[in-house]
């Protein structure tokens, strides 16, 4: 993948600054812990990491995607979003990153991230459902709405920046007037539940999910097939806008994950900026890491250590050996 933004601002930045960079004291920083559950993991390994192997004061901050970037864009803070899904927020993103605000790090998800609307395989394969049409044919493979009557269709968790999209895409395929009922499953922890109860009772199950994720390493989940491209135009200008008029269905891009920080930060932080800028791992990597923790009941924390305890290959691969040494003595 190609930044022909952010790149550039990045080099440039380096080139410009070079006082700055030249410091090699980390001192104190925040990094987002985003509320959900690849982004937390990743803040956890960036504290880790950062503190045992580079002397930082890491403090991790909550965040989401709009809220974390907002601030970024308008406060300078928090230092750095280790995972920004950034389809949502493109438009101000592109324009933070022209103006010096925001840099680009790198692309923490080396394959990008992944959305859609899916059903689980067996029940695809089992009433030939393909596209997001066969399955709205068939409202009736789809309990769980609250309305007995209708099929339901799970939307993204309130407050999340994917909650916009899913309403302009569900009312763009006319869900309502198909027999469907449009359900806000409160939060991460509720979208995943209502996929796991739907496996455990072998019922069918349709909504909106995205990877890396623990829940599509655990069950066998097929993305179904919009029939139409993908509108850049149409995605920015309506697609990602709260009750836009007249909605179309849009394909879901490949999703843009970035490291982003401030450029306050990165003028003054130009090791830690190495790091960032080397550190990126797999979707593979990520959805088995997120199986061990939900298996195992883990936290954000348990799982940043598991990784560094069990996945040296990949980390090492960030850090001087120097660095990798100290990260060692800690595990």
């Amino acid at each position: 993948m190609t930044f022909p933004k952010t790149g550039l601002a990045l080099l440039g930045l380096m080139a410009t600054a070079p006082a700055a960079f030249a410091q090699e004291e980390c001192g104190d920083l925040t990094i987002a812990e985003m509320n959900w559950a690849s982004a937390g993991l990743a803040a956890w390994v960036d504290k880790i990491i950062l503190e045992e192997g580079y002397g930082c004061d890491v403090e991790l901050v909550t965040g989401d995607t709009v809220p974390t970037f907002t601030s970024m864009n308008e406060k300078a803070e928090p230092d750095v979003a280790p995972e920004l899904w950034v389809n949502a927020v493109k438009i101000p993103l592109d324009a933070a990153v022209d103006e010096g605000r925001i840099i680009i790090a790198s692309e923490i998800l080396t394959d990008g991230g992944v959305e859609g609307f899916w059903v689980p395989t067996e029940l695809a394969e089992a009433n030939d459902i393909v596209t997001i049409q066969d399955a709205l044919e068939q409202p009736d493979l789809f309990p769980g709405a609250e309305d007995e009557s209708k099929g339901a269709f799970f939307g993204c968790p309130s407050g999340w920046a994917c909650q916009i999209i899913t309403q302009n895409q569900t009312r763009a395929l006319g869900i309502e007037e198909k027999g469907f009922e449009l359900v806000d499953p409160g939060s991460a922890a509720g979208l995943d539940g209502s996929i796991a109860r739907a496996f455990n009772r072998d019922e069918g199950w349709l909504g909106y999910y995205w990877a890396p994720t623990a829940i599509l390493g655990k069950y066998d989940m097929t993305r179904l097939e919009l029939g139409v491209e993908h509108n850049r135009e149409q995605w920015d200008n309506c697609t990602v806008v709260n009750n836009c008029p007249e909605p179309e269905l849009n394909e879901w891009p490949r999703s843009d994950v970035f490291t982003a920080v401030t450029k306050e930060f990165a003028e003054s932080n130009a090791v830690t900026m190495d790091y960032l800028g080397k550190r990126a791992w797999s979707n593979d990597t990520v959805n088995s890491l997120l199986a061990w923790m939900g298996d195992n009941q883990a936290t954000n924390e348990d799982g940043a250590w598991y990784f560094l305890e069990n996945h040296e290959d990949v980390w090492s691969a960030w850090v001087s050996e120097d660095i990798a040494d100290k990260v060692r003595d800690a595990i």
